[in-house]
């Protein structure tokens, strides 16, 4: 996947769907089929290796997303109160290794609830969309090869590039996600981001339902503009 640095994004707010929590914060609990949260960072924080605040730092976080400038929306794994009764909320981060989270204090996000889950089926060769844990929509896509396999684990969308034609070999979006190849280091100028995106030039001599990609996951134009306006950055991306 080449580095998508160059590219142009639009944030999402407001996207049909994902409707803002109550003022008073909820417990939250880790994703699910029927919908999970989303915190997205409104001041800049940290994300620690405990939720407590003497704990490690793991990652600092701002506010605009490191590639796209869009906002910066974490699916939360989970969540504890700490011994002063303050809430933290466990997030992935997109940074090596997969799986990486951190812990920020939930004073510092907003909390959105998803009813939208992203599945990668590696062996069937097809994504599926679902809704409050209902399949929406599902369709064939073209995965990793034999030798660049799409990573599998549950991962979030991280950001969303929109490309200027649709007749670029991406299509004309990209979805990138939290999951980072586990063949590629750096790929193409950048830090090998695995993302889910369209078709266009020469991607559409693949076929789709075959496995032929570098690691990202290849659909039908049709299909990932159907998803870009559902699944917002911290949406939940099971690939298995």
């Amino acid at each position: 996947m080449r580095w998508l640095a160059c590219l142009l994004a639009i944030a999402a707010l407001a996207l049909p769907g994902v409707a803002q929590a109550a003022a008073e914060k909820p417990d939250p609990g880790g994703p699910a089929k029927a919908g999970s949260w989303i915190a997205k960072v409104v001041t800049p924080t940290v994300g620690r290796a405990a939720p407590r605040a003497d704990a490690r730092v793991v990652q600092r976080l701002g506010t605009s997303a490191p590639w796209a400038g869009g906002p910066v929306q974490l699916m939360v794994l989970g969540s504890k109160r700490d011994a002063g009764d303050a809430l933290w909320l466990r997030v992935q981060l997109a940074k090596r290794p997969n799986g990486s989270s951190a812990w920020v204090l939930a004073d510092h996000v907003r909390l959105v609830r998803t009813p939208w889950r992203i599945e990668v089926s590696t062996s069937s060769r097809t994504v599926t969309l679902r809704r409050a844990g209902q399949v929406v929509r599902r369709f064939r896509a073209v995965v990793g090869a034999p030798g660049t396999p799409t990573p599998r684990g549950l991962f979030a969308v991280a950001e969303r590039f929109d490309l200027p034609s649709a007749n670029n070999f991406y299509g004309p979006h990209v979805l990138a996600l939290t999951a980072f190849s586990n063949i590629f280091e750096t790929f193409g100028g950048g830090p090998g981001v695995v993302g889910i995106h369209g078709r266009g030039g020469a991607s559409l001599a693949t076929p789709l339902g075959t496995a032929a990609s570098h690691g990202c996951v290849r659909v039908d134009n049709a299909q990932i503009v159907f998803l870009v306006v559902r699944a917002i950055a911290g949406t939940p991306v099971a690939i298995t």
